[in-house]
């Protein structure tokens, strides 16, 4: 993508902390690419099941006097409905807040508000991906002549109501779907971050000259983790001043008048980075702040 084109999708992020990130929006390729991926993952689950259940359970049907082939499905659709529903709610709302294939394609959904991404926002932007897409698709192959059929002008009107959903995202700078709109989300780039070894060995030696407390080290999650390493890497004295003074008061660290701005944050990043590793071994991990898990 040229220079031009990602300044075009980058959107300023300001956290809590103070700290603009600068998101970029994931492009129209991006998006696509991921819920292709997403929706061979179901297609190849509800395979699988379908054969499954045409190998265990046909004899059985068959003995009780049933006919196997309308069982299975009214099973498929019961499943292709359940998977539709709840694939996308169930991975978006875990902590990297993407499925499966907004994961390989390096996208995941992000509160606009800068906020925590709330379960009611995840609900509200896949309720709407019914109109946006399986209804169009249902569309397409409903018959338009004969018995039981629609005529050809209601099918022209359909499919141009639906298009408008589809095409959404094509007709505003931020690249929302309806769905997006009403959550009050949107997609962003989420490449894979490596933590700086360096920094976190530097923070170490540092933290020898800092007591925090495990209270003050929960004070944060994370997400806030990241957002300390950029600060970090950026080394903006401005920004560090703020977000130095910023973590202070939020652990009720007394910060003494000769005290580094630098000093402290690589010294509680070492700390927090370490308290979330170990307690990421025990299997507890705390996505943010606002994360109530111990």
């Amino acid at each position: 993508m040229s220079d031009a084109a990602t300044l075009k999708l980058t959107r300023p992020f300001v956290t809590p902390e103070g700290v603009d990130l600068r998101l970029q929006l994931a492009d129209a390729s991006q998006r696509a690419g991921a819920f292709l991926l997403d929706a061979a993952i179901m297609f190849a689950v509800l395979t699988v099941a379908s054969i499954l259940i045409a190998i265990l359970g046909i004899g059985a049907l068959a003995a009780a006097g049933l006919k196997g082939g309308e069982v299975i499905a009214v099973l498929w659709l019961l499943g292709f409905f359940l998977l539709r529903n709840f694939y996308f709610v169930g991975f978006e709302l875990s902590a990297a807040a993407a499925t499966p294939g907004k994961r390989v394609m390096g996208i995941r959904v992000a509160a606009r508000d800068g906020g925590r991404l709330r379960p009611g926002a995840i609900f509200a932007r896949n309720a709407m991906r019914e109109l946006e897409v399986f209804i169009p698709i249902s569309m397409l192959f409903a018959p338009t002549m004969g018995e039981g059929g629609i005529e050809g002008w209601m099918y022209l009107l359909g499919i141009t109501w639906a298009a408008v959903f589809v095409l959404f995202p094509l007709f505003n700078k931020d690249r929302l779907r309806a769905g997006d709109l009403i959550g009050g989300t949107w997609v962003v780039r989420a490449p894979k971050r490596k933590l700086m070894r360096d920094m976190a060995d530097e923070g170490a030696e540092r933290l020898q000259r800092y007591a925090f407390t495990l209270e003050q080290i929960d004070a944060y999650g994370a997400k806030e983790l990241h957002v300390l390493e950029d600060v970090l890497r950026q080394r903006d004295r401005k920004t560090m001043r703020a977000v130095a003074d910023r973590i202070a008061g939020k652990v009720g660290w007394t910060r003494l008048p000769e005290e580094d701005d630098y000093d402290f944050l690589s010294a509680y990043y070492a700390a927090l980075r370490r308290r979330l590793e170990a307690r990421l071994l025990m299997g507890v991990r705390r996505r943010d702040k606002h994360d109530t898990a111990r």
